[in-house]
């Protein structure tokens, strides 16, 4: 004769099981990372990935290796607006190397040719104004567009040019932080897109002498700046919750746009995809909130305020 079956226990309140254990806080913010140089920034952002803990995480726009600088890093939520900040205008300090050009424009690719450099400070300062501007350039080879699926530096790895066809884009300014032939130091702002490595083998093409870039800093991307970034040594030395007390709110990378705040039934409403009635002037993307807390961004219209791209509420 069977044994009857003990009848299941209830499971402790809080949990399946006594031992159960609370689901982590996801990790949603903006992590303004300084990257070293000799590291890809798939590197670094795998790095601070870890040491947050995340799960989910994207960066706004490669530098290439031998570069260091302003990395922003986005988690969680964040990503779903990482697109705002790699479209934003960028800034570079840029080490230049008169006399030589190399197969890259960067100290990784082959020297190509020397010459002499017969150049002075004001040879430099009436070149320059010829780079500002909306100007076109010529996407370098060894970059990661893509030509038939294919990113450009497979091409260029297998000895292989492709003809590329110029882009425009805008340099609000450089200027000439120091000039000692053969080496010289320049800050460049600029739009998105732009290849600093380009514009210094420009630039040398101009002085007549070639030119190739020795070291590059982003100093800043948007409204960031690289002094308020953090270095993957610094943020190794912390414990968890004040790494996470380092991130910035997902909102700051929309912050350049208008503000919306709603009542909680069309905040309600908005988050199940409904169109709601606003009083925002004017039309175009906006920042939705509810009370202080970040819902996402909608399209304001004359029908009301569209849902485009929301965060996970729950």
């Amino acid at each position: 004769m069977r044994e009857p079956k003990p009848s299941p226990q209830p499971s402790p309140p809080g949990g399946e099981g006594a031992n159960a254990k609370p689901k982590p806080k996801p990790i949603n913010g903006v992590l303004l990372l300084n990257k070293p140089a000799g590291i890809t920034s798939n590197t670094a952002l795998q790095k601070a990935k870890r040491l947050l803990n995340a799960k989910k995480a994207g960066h706004t726009g490669t530098l290439d290796p031998f570069a260091d600088g302003l990395l922003p890093l986005c988690f969680g939520e964040a990503t779903k607006f990482s697109a705002y900040l790699l479209d934003a205008d960028k800034g570079y300090r840029a080490t230049l190397q008169l006399g030589t050009t190399t197969t890259t424009g960067d100290p990784e690719g082959e020297v190509t040719a020397t010459r002499d450099v017969n150049v002075r400070r004001a040879d430099v300062e009436a070149v320059l104004p010829h780079f500002t501007g909306e100007i076109e350039q010529i996407p370098p080879m060894h970059s990661a567009l893509k030509h038939q699926g294919r990113p450009l530096y497979e091409y260029a790895r297998a000895g292989i040019d492709v003809e590329r066809l110029p882009r425009k884009l805008t340099i609000r300014g450089i200027e000439l932080l120091e000039c000692a032939p053969p080496r010289m130091v320049l800050d460049v702002r600029c739009s998105a897109g732009t290849y600093i490595r380009t514009l210094a083998q420009d630039i040398g093409a101009a002085l007549g002498c070639g030119a190739h870039l020795t070291a590059l800093t982003r100093t800043a991307a948007g409204g960031f700046a690289l002094d308020a970034a953090h270095t993957l040594d610094a943020l190794a030395a912390l414990d968890g919750p004040a790494r996470q007390a380092l991130l910035l709110p997902p909102d700051c990378l929309v912050a350049h746009l208008p503000a919306v705040r709603l009542g909680e039934t069309a905040a309600a409403a908005l988050l199940q995809g409904r169109v709601v009635p606003h009083t925002q002037p004017g039309t175009g993307l906006v920042r939705v909130y509810a009370g202080e807390a970040f819902l996402g961004l909608a399209e304001a219209g004359p029908d009301g305020l569209a849902p485009r791209r929301l965060v996970a509420t729950a």
